[in-house]
């Protein structure tokens, strides 16, 4: 079986100078047990989002420990993809009806997909709302079958849960980033709870040089002399950017030489996208300390990775978040991080201690500028950020806990 996707190999004993030579035997130990076993993850795109990065690294990992794993990407037209972002953000409690037509069209496309696709494996793991349905339309199921939720619904709107939990018990195992994301009809079946991660040795994560740092930041006008304070996200409502450059505002008023960086990848299942780029974009207006970077502009991974290294703070001030992979990202390379007081972002930011929560557009700009006026003590906050990502947001930590599920099903 041949993914859908190209991936690059790689191997778990690289990462035993990260995590230990104990943990990777421990790891290997508990894939011994399903070598041989067959694994499909389905998602909605290759590209872009934090799902997409997440499997490019997870899967080649399986692969590596005797797993056949592959990744299937599910196909539909613009009208589908804009009722599964309606489907998204009604997960995610935003105030929208489900209408008949949606219905129909989500339903569809999930049908057409799984006469498309070969899912004959011993285990299927779908991803967020796009694919849930796919299970509903297996004539014959041979094996397990696990839905994996990345966004935040501890308070959806009842016109989308309710519509997709009778999908939902179709299911052998939910997994959910927190308790708290999981619906009450959906407690009493098996739930597991298991937060994303990030893989310290891909090409955003990996050290840089200075060297390295700096000659992205001259290539695209960024001043390494003066303060940076940068998000990595969508342009989407939930990630507020225009809330961002309020905040930015607020603290350029004390600091006149701040700059700002809004950097995110332009998904090909994010519809919304362009729209709201647009906006973030007039409500930036003329400034030249704005900097709006995407990857249409060059801006790929090691770019993010070096423009999170050279920033003073990272800023993530989503209103929702299933996790927020930008937050450890920037943890794992040491700087302080400002963010909205929701969801998974309170897995990873300890108020205090490597960084801050908050509530409030004026709240953010406070501590933002508490961090820039205290230099050594943001350094502290970000070498505490290391060790907490170190000790429960890696990708090992990751793969682990699949291995984990999988053996228990």
């Amino acid at each position: 079986m041949l993914s859908d996707v190209l991936l690059e190999p790689l191997s778990l004993e690289k990462y035993s100078p990260i995590v230990g030579e104990e943990k990777i035997r421990e790891i290997k130990g508990l894939a011994e047990k399903l070598a041989g076993k067959s694994l499909c993850h389905v998602n909605s795109t290759s590209f872009g989002g934090g799902v997409a990065e997440i499997l490019h690294r997870l899967i080649p990992l399986m692969q590596d420990v005797g797993l056949k794993a592959d990744w299937r990407i599910i196909k539909g037209s613009d009208e589908f993809f804009n009722v599964t972002k309606a489907f998204h953000n009604g997960l995610q409690g935003m105030e929208i009806s489900l209408t008949d037509a949606m219905r129909k069209t989500y339903l569809e496309y999930n049908e057409a997909n799984a006469q498309r696709l070969d899912l004959h494996h011993d285990f299927i793991v779908t991803h967020d709302p796009q694919p849930a349905a796919i299970i509903s339309y297996q004539k014959i199921r041979i094996g397990k079958w696990i839905w994996r939720c990345h966004i935040d619904m501890s308070k959806p709107n009842p016109d989308f849960i309710n519509f997709l939990i009778p999908v939902l018990h179709g299911y052998d195992s939910l997994i959910f980033t927190m308790n708290e994301y999981v619906p009450e009809p959906l407690k009493t079946r098996k739930a597991a709870i298991i937060p994303p991660s990030i893989d310290p040795l891909s090409d955003k994560n990996k050290p840089l040089s200075e060297e390295n740092i700096i000659a992205v930041l001259n290539r695209f006008d960024v001043d390494p002399e003066k303060p940076i304070i940068t998000q990595v996200s969508r342009f989407d409502p939930w990630k507020d950017p225009l809330g961002v450059i309020d905040v930015y505002r607020i603290v350029k008023k004390e600091m006149p030489d701040v700059q700002l960086l809004l950097i995110a990848c332009m998904a090909k299942d994010d519809p919304e996208g362009w729209n709201y780029y647009e906006k973030t974009a007039r409500h930036a207006g003329e400034d030249p300390d704005i900097h709006l970077l995407t990857d249409l502009k060059c801006v790929a991974d090691i770019e993010v990775n070096a423009f999170q290294r050279a920033s003073d703070v990272v800023l993530q001030k989503s209103t929702r978040e299933g996790f927020g992979l930008t937050v450890a990202e920037a943890l794992w390379k040491e700087v302080p991080v400002v963010a909205g007081n929701v969801g998974g972002i309170t897995l990873q930011v300890l108020n205090g201690l490597n960084g801050f929560l908050v509530s409030s557009i004026q709240e953010a700009a406070d501590k933002t500028l508490y961090l820039l006026k205290h230099p050594l003590e943001a350094k502290k906050m970000g070498v505490r950020g290391k060790e907490h990502v170190l000790k429960n947001f890696l990708i090992t930590r990751h793969l682990e806990d699949y291995l984990k599920l999988l053996s228990s099903l």
